[in-house]
């Protein structure tokens, strides 16, 4: 697809993924994950033909105007979507395929300082929640969800869902819906419920316990109190 083809097709993605868009005066001021990602477009073409030096700096100029940090080197697949985008970082050798939802404060990071490939590979029809950070050369299989401030440095299967700090795989068969955030489980809650439970078995026990010694004790004194008796009769 060429560079304007792609372009356009950016902007019709805005229009499909959010319901709050009402007019075109909208592209202007309230989209800078859109004007990133053009910009990143155009960058990239550049970098890829040897303008290292003025790709860096439009997505320089980028990053002053839409608060968004992308590596010209990085690939960007069609249809991307970045949702109010302040603080999103995307390292120079990340990948991202295409239908990929992405949301403020995420960062696409790396944990080492060699050479090569460091940055994660995201595939199609992932949903990167708020403040989340994967990071290093991992893989987000397709269609897997990243909870909202997870932190993830293990891949996630596809159609899975990671949550928490660090990031827990989560089974499949979780709601596929994009946009239902409130969907995702709470790690936190359900060990502590978990938690709950287990304590209040053992406190049956416990009490199990304590009755059967109660009762123990109870037949003792009754042992006892007959050896008296005889003993004085």
């Amino acid at each position: 697809m060429g560079l304007f083809a792609e372009i356009k097709e950016d902007f019709a993605n805005v229009k499909r993924n959010d319901p709050a868009f009402n007019s075109s005066m909208d592209f202007l001021f309230n989209y800078p994950g859109l004007w990133a990602i053009v910009w990143y477009r155009i960058a990239n073409r550049l970098y890829n033909k040897g303008w290292k030096g003025l790709a860096k700096m439009i997505m320089g100029i980028n990053k002053i105007f839409t608060q968004i940090d992308i590596h010209p080197a990085a690939t960007i697949g069609q249809r991307v979507f970045i949702d109010h985008g302040t603080g999103v970082v995307i390292g120079e050798t990340a990948i991202i395929e295409n239908d990929v939802l992405i949301y403020q404060g995420v960062t696409l990071g790396g944990v080492s300082l060699n050479h090569g490939k460091r940055h994660p590979t995201i595939r199609e029809g992932v949903v990167i929640g708020a403040g989340a950070k994967v990071l290093g050369n991992i893989e987000i299989g397709a269609h897997a969800k990243i909870g909202a401030n997870s932190v993830v440095v293990k891949p996630v299967p596809e159609c899975s869902t990671a949550v928490g700090i660090p990031a827990h795989n989560i089974e499949k068969g979780r709601c596929k819906d994009p946009f239902m955030h409130n969907m995702l489980p709470d790690i936190n809650k359900e060990i502590f419920e978990y938690l709950l439970k287990r304590v209040a078995l053992l406190e049956h026990i416990l009490m199990q316990e304590n009755n059967e010694l109660l009762e123990k004790e109870l037949e003792l004194d009754e042992i006892y109190k007959s050896f008296i008796e005889s003993m004085k009769n």
